[in-house]
């Protein structure tokens, strides 16, 4: 059958993939299990529901919700009546949550919890569009999405035809939802994505996908980003179990209950389990120490081509897999045939130790605008390149302009932002290329590689052009940093913030005898100064000399999406960070200034 509209799967699903275990996910503490069928259903009463409640075609309801099998039916539902779903993040800050509820134009909004509820209830004063709340969980006094359901049921003998009128009439060109992201400065904008756009992405990248019907995937990055949520079509459409972790503190214990055969995640993940298996290491005494750092080096030299052709690295390989990898897929349930990255950088040395151990990694790249999927590493020895984000998705044209932009053509690339036709304009040209302000050069006439962001290229005050993120990979790759962002536009050198890897600091504090009330005080101690630094002197060479850190200061708290300092996809929010430690900033680059105006008056 052909897919043109998102739920078009549910009937793909029926007829190819019936399941026990579609969608599974915890509910009031106990884990619950949905078939084929029940998701079906369950999407089919909420369409009537809605129906009878008066919501038709256009309309627009917003979603506050962590993830669980709920959120599919209403997204399912919506979509079947053409209803515009506005997924939202829940951390997000009070003015954005009335900028969006209010732009979008949302008429119903559902939240997850009694958290979020008690987060939006006072602002409803500022959002006069949105006339009612539902909630996934029990809440007092709430309307419960069950309502919705039982209202379905009790009119889904007299709506029945009617819907699949309306599902008739559903074209893949029209709007399937609207998804706010953040820019560089203001307010976000709101992505419009139609059926064809999702659809489209989640079909191409079902190809490069290394599973098959009755597999299972571990769902925890947030359903209201555009990555997750297409992802989440892409395993309907080959017809994979969904299981929702609890939460992000629980995916260890999930992929070891559920022995899923893989997830999709963004670096900062893979950096925390592998921070986590190296302290284990660590833990380790005589030779048991020295074999697991080994291997671990061992696959740290790890490329496709030496272990396919390489005899005597292969050997060390099968050895160091019987004695420490294998222990480590036994981690993570023993099962993963795909562990998919994306929605930033990923340091190649992750790529390469974890592809030693037998965990494939396939690395992506796209943004909310192209929906999302640009480019996809596939499984593959000639599909896949460590340190690119892969070929280019099926159907998707990509070139690069003359200052390095990478440009996007395809049928991925969204309608453009609401209510914004100028903001629109300024993304995609006349000729319908879509500028990313990514800038990239493609390798051998396949694999795409991201060098960094157009706009987070600056000069330096001797003209010379340095590209941080090239930089904050290289030092990410360090045990006792954990983030790192590069300043210096416009000053003589490079510079940078460093967020330490506080586990890393306070070991090395326990172990020198060093004394502190907090972070606040360690993080000035000179014993801890002198490490960083000559940790910084280590990593400057393998640096040219305009990229080198010349100076760095350490802070005193670690970055997160929760404190507002990385996106929801943990990329440090610039803008954020400069507002916040501009008074660092500004002591770093002091001393040279003050040396520049005692030498003019001199």
């Amino acid at each position: 059958m052909e897919l043109k509209r998102t739920f078009d799967l549910l009937e793909r699903m029926h007829l190819e993939f019936p399941k026990k275990d579609a969608l599974v996910g915890k509910i009031s503490g106990e884990w619950q299990y949905f078939s084929t069928e029940d998701y079906i259903k369950n999407a089919n009463l909420l369409s009537y529901g809605l129906m009878a409640l008066g919501y038709k075609k256009g309309d627009k309801i917003a979603s506050v919700s962590n993830n669980r099998p709920e959120w599919n039916f209403m997204d399912m539902a919506m979509s079947q009546l053409g209803i515009v779903h506005v997924p939202v993040y829940p951390t997000i800050s009070t003015e954005e949550y009335i900028h969006i509820l209010k732009h979008s134009d949302s008429k119903a909004l559902i939240v997850s919890d009694k958290l979020l509820y008690n987060k939006i209830k006072p602002l409803l004063d500022q959002i006069p569009n949105l006339q009612v709340i539902y909630s996934f969980d029990e809440i007092e006094n709430v309307k419960h999405w069950k309502d919705i359901l039982n209202l379905g049921k009790e009119k889904s003998d007299e709506l029945a035809d009617e819907l699949i009128q309306i599902k008739n009439s559903i074209d893949e060109s029209d709007d399937l939802s609207i998804i706010y992201t953040s820019g560089t400065t203001g307010l976000s904008k709101g992505v419009m994505l139609s059926h064809h756009n999702m659809m489209s992405n989640a079909k191409a990248a079902s190809l490069r996908i290394n599973l098959m019907s009755g597999d299972r995937m571990l769902s925890f990055l947030p359903l209201c980003h555009v990555y997750e949520r297409v992802v989440n079509y892409t395993y309907q459409y080959i017809g994979l179990s969904i299981y929702y972790a609890e939460n992000l503190g629980t995916i260890g214990d999930d992929l070891k209950r559920f022995k899923v055969n893989g997830f999709v995640t963004v670096p900062r993940v893979l950096e925390m389990i592998y921070d986590k298996i190296m302290t284990k290491g660590k833990d380790l005494e005589g030779f048991k120490k020295t074999i697991f750092f080994w291997a671990v080096n061992l696959g740290l030299e790890y490329s496709f081509n030496k272990a396919r052709y390489n005899p005597w690295y292969k050997l060390k390989l099968a050895i160091a897999d019987k004695l420490v990898f294998s222990k480590w897929r036994e981690g993570v349930g023993g099962n993963i045939k795909t562990v998919i990255s994306g929605g930033a950088a990923l340091q190649a040395k992750l790529a390469k130790v974890f592809w030693a151990a037998g965990i494939p990694i396939q690395e992506g790249y796209g943004l909310t605008e192209t929906s999302p999927v640009i480019a996809f590493n596939g499984i593959q020895m000639n599909d896949n390149m460590i340190g690119t984000v892969g070929p280019i998705l099926d159907g998707v044209s990509v070139k690069i302009a003359e200052d390095g932009e990478i440009l996007v053509k395809g049928p991925c690339v969204m309608k453009g932002y609401y209510k914004s036709p100028e903001q629109t304009a300024e993304i995609i040209d006349n000729e319908g290329w879509l500028h990313t302000g990514d800038v990239g050069q493609i390798i051998d006439n396949k694999f795409l590689k991201i060098t960094d962001r157009k706009k987070e290229i600056f000069k330096n005050s001797a003209g010379k052009y340095i590209a941080p993120q090239v930089i904050e990979n290289k030092f990410k790759e360090s045990e006792i940093i954990d983030q790192l962002m590069v300043v210096g536009e416009g000053e003589k050198f490079a510079s940078a913030l460093i967020s330490p890897n506080f586990n890393y600091l306070h070991f090395f504090a326990s172990k020198h005898k060093i004394h502190y009330r907090d972070n606040v005080e360690l993080v000035k101690k000179p014993e801890v100064l002198k490490r960083f630094q000559e940790e910084v002197n280590l990593l400057n060479k393998q640096l040219g000399q305009v990229e080198q850190i010349k100076r760095f200061r350490l802070v005193c708290e670690p970055w997160t999406a929760a404190g507002g300092e990385l996106s929801p996809t943990l990329k440090l929010k610039r803008r954020v960070l400069y507002a916040k430690y501009e008074h660092i900033i500004r002591e770093i680059f002091q001393y040279d200034q003050d040396e520049e105006i005692r030498a003019k008056k001199k």
